[in-house]
């Protein structure tokens, strides 16, 4: 059986560490907390490749002479 994560708690006031067991609880938290960064870096991942596509797609446009859509100008306009 894996080992249960474990948190240091410090006693400020007289500088007392102890390792205590994190509950079912704050596992679960955790558990939840990792997979929403995960999920959270996929969708940033995800936008950002769909701005360079975008940003590629409107430079090619520029250079062929074509008309941009309304979202690709918006990519190299500020």
């Amino acid at each position: 059986m894996p080992e249960t994560p474990t948190k240091l708690v410090v006693d400020v006031s007289t500088g007392e560490k102890t390792r205590v067991e994190l509950t079912a609880e704050e596992i679960a938290q955790r558990e939840a907390d990792a997979a929403a960064y995960a999920q959270e870096l996929a969708d940033a991942e995800a936008a950002a490749e769909a701005l360079a596509t975008l940003k590629a797609s409107a430079r090619a446009k520029l250079v062929a002479g074509e008309a941009l859509t309304e979202e690709e100008a918006a990519t190299i306009v500020i």
